[in-house]
């Protein structure tokens, strides 16, 4: 399956619900024969093909990072950015980025429906595989949009009528569908060797974890005060479910590999904590290298010049981790190291060996390669990050290199040395601000590295890390935050625990226990249970693509964002003129001019 996102395929627009991605697009573009669909998708290559077409659906709906993380306590632009319209809460129904989001999700579901149009009944598995991607597709969709069309049949031509389905029967509909694959003698039990890539039974029931999480806040939890986050819990039962799904998609596996092991590049082909990812493979890829892989590498940090001639890894300027984050990590904790890349070497000229990729691919040599950059947690003092400065010195010498030298100690303030070019230093303090201006001013994150990066390619969509969707620790939060929602507080606290044990993180005594590092503005009140538990989603979880989600679903996302996004300062700027909050990304313009279904009653709120 290390392929599956190399086939090629073209959208066409058709004139139903929405921008829909038609079967025979792939067959367009694969079979250079006559056949028609209904000779050449029923068989056992036109199935195959369709089939793994259909998973290649994912790729851009998993990496597009803007609506998944921006408008959120925990990312922020450097040098000088802007917010943007996810973080001013500004889009609107015409808003590109949202409306092919949408788009991409109906292609997926337009395409599993094909599957399953196509799929005789010796095709049990494609059935099942199917089914999944387009529940997953519908799970996105309602976490994003709330109330959309609910389509199971494959569109082949110009249908327009397609109401929205409240999200009292979408979320019934869902998981009463995974619920019957979960099991599935088709689907392997695992996603590992052979079936790397593929659907799983387990993959069925983290999904159904998710989904039954996402149910219980929306249909069982009622809203009682923004900008405070508070609510009233109604019902409990899919609360209830959601445990349980997460304790049989963790299957009693404990967390015994390092969180560094656990997303070393090293590891991905066989980690038995990822329990389904999609595929990329740079080897015998038969597109265009650099546009054929994903950019998630390329997210999540500073900026570090030209980097086809100083050796560092390219970085968008984009969704680096903001003063509030920076402080999640305490003493001890394995994650920020695990994380960020807090250690980048100097560049000799020789690429993958020296410069960032050094890290990966000359690991050996480590503790006698000349450094570039220096990343230390806010906890350490002036001086002991002296002392380290001083024991290394050569180290921190620039002769011979390309880049001039820096260390940071990460906080607001920012204490930053300069090195000279024999290694001695001087220091200056600045605001996290400040230090977000300046070139490399803070950490990147490494999760999605990618260590065969080649020099020329840097800028682009070049990194192959496989794209990890439902990973074990993923569960054991979900567990926890689904138990605490179903009153049994002591079970949240122990799956919390047990991510935190294997980081090395400590354990609470209580949910009360935890006291956070970061600033507590006044209008953020006092830290709750479910703010501990985002606080270790926050740290277990950076970069994955979940906190947008993670806000909106527990009623946070009023209260994190006037609390800690910088473009955001009251409830109003998350509200249309009437004073709806938008709760939910808009409609797309020409999903409600194409869908003969919609009126302008059927906008969501706040557009």
């Amino acid at each position: 399956m290390k392929k599956i996102l190399y086939i090629a395929f073209a959208t066409s627009m058709l004139a139903g619900t929405a921008a829909l991605t038609s079967c025979s697009d792939f067959l367009d573009a694969e079979n250079k024969t006559n056949i028609s669909a209904i000779d050449f998708f029923p068989t056992a290559e036109g199935m195959t093909g369709l089939r793994n077409y259909t998973y290649s659906l994912l790729n851009p709906i998993i990496t597009e990072t803007d609506i998944y993380e921006w408008g959120t306590d925990l990312y922020v632009p450097t040098r000088g950015g802007d917010g943007g319209e996810f973080n001013r809460y500004d889009l609107t129904p015409q808003s590109s980025s949202v409306s092919s989001f949408y788009t991409n999700l109906y292609a997926l579901i337009n395409s599993a429906n094909c599957m399953l149009y196509y799929a005789g009944e010796e095709d049990g598995r494609a059935i099942a595989e199917a089914k999944f991607l387009r529940n997953y597709a519908y799970y996105l969709l309602t976490q994003h949009f709330g109330s959309v069309p609910y389509i199971t049949e494959y569109i082949q031509g110009a249908e327009r009528n397609y109401p929205k389905t409240p999200l009292s029967e979408l979320y019934p509909k869902i998981i009463e569908e995974l619920e019957s694959i979960m099991n599935d003698s088709n689907l392997p039990a695992e996603s590992s060797g052979a079936n790397l890539g593929y659907i799983s039974q387990r993959a069925v029931k983290a999904l159904l974890a998710k989904v039954c999480l996402a149910a219980g806040w929306d249909l069982g939890t009622t809203l009682t005060n923004a900008e405070q986050g508070t609510y009233s819990v109604n019902d409990t039962q899919y609360f209830t479910k959601a445990a349980q799904y997460a304790e049989a998609a963790i299957n009693n596996q404990a967390l015994t590999m390092s969180f560094e092991e656990k997303w070393s590049p090293a590891n991905e082909a066989n980690n038995p904590e990822i329990i389904f990812s999609a595929q990329y493979e740079r080897a015998g890829n038969p597109g265009i290298l650099s546009d054929d892989g994903h950019g998630l590498q390329n997210t999540f940090g500073s900026y570090y010049g030209v980097c086809t001639t100083n050796g560092m890894k390219y970085c968008n300027s984009g969704k680096a981790v903001s003063a509030k984050g920076i402080y999640l990590w305490e003493p001890g904790d394995e994650r920020f190291d695990g994380t960020f890349m807090n250690t980048i070497y100097n560049f000799d000229g020789t690429w993958g060996t020296s410069g960032y990729y050094a890290y990966y691919n000359n690991s050996g040599n480590r503790d006698k390669m000349n450094i570039a950059y220096r990343y230390l947690p806010y906890y350490v003092t002036t001086e002991e990050a002296e002392a380290e400065f001083t024991a290394n010195k050569s180290r921190y010498s620039s002769t011979g290199y390309v880049n001039s030298v820096f260390a940071y100690i990460l906080g607001d303030p920012v204490t930053q040395y300069t090195f000279n070019s024999d290694g001695t230093f001087k220091k200056t303090t600045l605001s996290y601000t400040a230090s977000l201006a300046a070139i490399n001013g803070t950490t990147v994150c490494k999760k999605w590295d990618d260590p065969n990066t080649v020099q020329e390619n840097t800028n682009t969509t070049n990194g192959y890390r496989d794209v990890v969707l439902f990973h074990v620790s993923d569960m054991y939060l979900t567990a926890a935050e689904a138990y605490l929602m179903a009153g049994q507080t002591d079970k949240a606290l122990s799956y919390v625990n047990a991510v935190r044990t294997r980081a090395n993180a400590g354990t609470l005594s209580s949910f009360a226990a935890y006291q956070p590092a970061y600033s507590i503005p006044a209008s953020f009140g006092s830290i709750t249970d479910l703010d501990v538990i985002l606080d270790e989603k926050g740290r277990e979880e950076f970069g994955e693509n979940e906190r947008w989600m993670d806000l909106r679903r527990t009623r946070q996302l009023v209260r994190y964002n006037i609390a800690f996004n910088d473009y955001v300062t009251s409830a109003s700027n998350m509200s249309n003129a009437q004073g709806e909050i938008k709760w939910y990304r808009p409609i797309p313009a020409q999903e409600m001019a194409n869908n003969t279904a919609l009126t302008e009653d059927d906008q969501n709120p706040g557009y």
